[in-house]
């Protein structure tokens, strides 16, 4: 076993040395310098950023497009864009292990900010773009599986921790700048600068961004033709069930992101509406929260995966997600919402850990294809998790008033949830927070060691490299019934 592992690293290392090789011979003449994580970086810090300084003018236009039930409205349009995501997320993955991964980056991020204009063009507009922009919203899925391709074994955890920091410390600042702008010159002013930073990213992209996975180390290149049943999302869920250890990480993640889901899409609005946060206050948690998590995803990740390896990191993360939902369930002070989002930030070294797992065992020219299932599972999620959200908060009648909550005497249409008769003011978290237990009792069972005879002859079909793939244009039935992770430590 230990000397396979060593096989498959030197391997890996190989590969990365041919591309690295192939890059310098002008097999990817496009771009600055050679692919990097920095890159990436980049394009999700300005993907995100423009996003976040959406979040007090989105709060506005959501609230005065959907009057009544806005939470229900909310959840059916992130839960649309979420179904759409899961469906396209292999497809995706998969094409961009074919095709390269710089085209799908801009496709994607392109298609992402697309709605960011018609904020003020159209709102109903606005909203029916986000929710089919789904199509394309699986950003993370090919910047992991770009990350993947430049980065050793050893160094993923570390940069898929990079990666996820950088979306938290995009969201530090640009919602407390969206919120000062907003309230000083007007949300005309917020969307316009959202949309040139959104352009900037695509710019960046087309301009800097250079190809991590050269034409020469495509399957394509050697003669496979595209597996279109790797493109199909129900296809990769079929495959998940031959793998037990596949199983265990996607039952975990579907468990665990599925609340998260539904919270990304409603806690700015409930802290605003229902806890009586001022915008400026929504705007100073998230900052607090991201640079928090920026420090839990850099720093703590890196000595934690030294320490204690990833099953017990991924079992941490779940512990603080669960103390950190039932805070919110039952939290009903400014105070406690602070605690919680102290305890939300450690909790988000979850998903890197995870990400770091499957690729770590997957094969190289199968990262997109890894990735894409992941983030197809993600995208069920966020397409699940906003309707249940939704629907609890409708069932539990907590609705938002036509008033502002920071003027005073504002009312909201629920009770107070300072009021002793309020003992749950937040259900959905609650319902999250038993989610998260059973994805916490799943993890449990993922091994430390996948078995001998998990994967036999994973490392043979790698180990014959472009050959493999040159006599073999059409995977066999029995290849197509292979688990998708490698025999590696979990």
């Amino acid at each position: 076993m230990t000397g396979e592992k060593k096989k498959k690293k030197r391997l890996n290392r190989s590969i990365l040395l041919a591309k690295k090789i192939i890059i310098k011979d002008g097999g990817s003449p496009q771009g600055i310098g050679e692919p990097s994580v920095y890159h990436a970086v980049v394009v999700i810090f300005l993907e995100f950023f423009a996003w976040g300084l959406l979040t007090t003018p989105m709060l506005t236009v959501l609230r005065q497009t959907f009057p009544q039930h806005t939470f229900l409205m909310n959840g059916l349009i992130h839960g649309v864009k979420g179904l759409l995501s899961f469906l396209s997320a292999p497809l995706i993955g998969a094409l961009s292990d074919v095709w390269g991964r710089k085209s799908f980056l801009l496709l994607t991020v392109f298609f992402t900010c697309a709605p960011i204009p018609l904020m003020k063009i159209s709102p109903w507009w606005y909203f029916a773009v986000i929710s089919m922009s789904g199509v394309f919203a699986v950003t993370f899925s090919v910047i992991f599986a770009y990350v993947a391709d430049i980065t050793q074994e050893h160094e993923r955890s570390t940069a898929y921790g990079l990666v996820s920091a950088t979306f938290a410390a995009s969201l530090v600042t640009s919602p407390a700048i969206g919120a000062y702008l907003s309230d000083a010159y007007g949300d005309t002013l917020v969307v316009i600068l959202a949309t040139a930073i959104a352009l900037l990213d695509i710019c960046f992209i087309l301009v800097a961004v250079p190809e991590s996975l050269p034409e020469k180390m495509r399957p394509a290149s050697w003669g496979a033709p595209i597996s279109w049943e790797q493109a199909d999302p129900f296809a990769s869920l079929r495959k998940v069930g031959q793998d037990s250890t596949v199983l265990l990480i996607c039952i975990t993640v579907f468990l665990s992101y599925l609340p998260e889901a539904g919270q990304y899409s409603s806690f700015f609005l409930y802290l605003k509406q229902v806890i009586r946060f001022s915008s400026e206050t929504v705007a100073a948690f998230i900052a607090v929260v991201g640079i928090l998590s920026i420090l839990a995803q850099t720093l703590v990740l890196g000595i934690l995966m030294r320490s204690i390896g990833n099953k017990n990191t991924i079992l941490l993360g779940l512990g603080f997600q669960i103390l950190q939902l039932a805070w919110y369930g039952f939290g009903s002070q400014h105070w406690m919402m602070w605690a919680a989002g102290a305890v939300a930030a450690m909790s988000s070294i979850t998903f890197p850990a995870i990400s770091a797992i499957v690729s770590r065992n997957a094969d190289p020219d199968q990262q997109g294809v890894v990735q894409g299932m992941i983030t197809g599972i993600r995208g069920l999620c966020n397409g699940l998790g906003p309707a249940l959200y939704g629907f609890v908060f409708y069932v539990f009648h907590v609705e938002l008033s036509d008033t502002d909550p920071s003027e005073k005497g504002a009312k909201s249409n629920m009770a107070n949830p300072t009021d002793e008769s309020a003992i749950i003011p937040g259900p959905p978290f609650l319902f999250g927070a038993c989610s998260v237990l059973l994805s916490l009792l799943v993890a449990l069972f993922i091994p430390e060691h996948t078995g001998p005879g998990m994967r036999p002859g994973a490392y043979k079909k790698h180990s014959n490299g472009a050959q493999s793939h040159s006599h073999s244009p059409q995977g066999s039935g029995a290849e197509g019934k292979e688990p998708l992770l490698e025999d590696s430590s979990v």
